[in-house]
């Protein structure tokens, strides 16, 4: 949905085509290993919305931008929390029509963190 170029690469915001947090970490995974310096996916099934977030050490460790932050900024959005490491954090929510929002605005804070 949202391709940023940041400090230390890309940045990629989108929806995942699972809800499945296991498969969703899996495609952050893929994505880190073709250069994506943080991703975050979101995704919506059974009432339920799901957000993984992967961030590379580099870009964690200089503090603009961690996986649990982002996480954290997002899913109030989505009515749910969560949380993590700097490099992986995982949320939930309850509200999946707020889905597009919250990717707005996780592309949104990110753009503000790497500015």
């Amino acid at each position: 949905d949202y391709e940023l170029d940041g400090p230390a690469g890309k940045v990629l915001i989108g929806r995942a085509p699972v809800a499945d947090a296991g498969a969703m970490r899996t495609l952050c995974d893929a994505q880190r290993q073709k250069g994506a310096a943080a991703i975050l996916v979101g995704a919506a099934a059974e009432g339920k919305v799901t957000l993984v977030a992967m961030v590379d050490e580099a870009l964690a460790s200089g503090g603009s931008l961690t996986a649990g932050q982002w996480v954290q900024q997002v899913a109030p959005i989505v009515g749910g929390g969560g949380g993590g490491k700097p490099t992986l954090a995982q949320a939930g929510g309850k509200l999946p029509e707020k889905l597009p929002e919250a990717l707005r605005a996780a592309a949104d804070w990110a753009r503000q963190r790497l500015g």
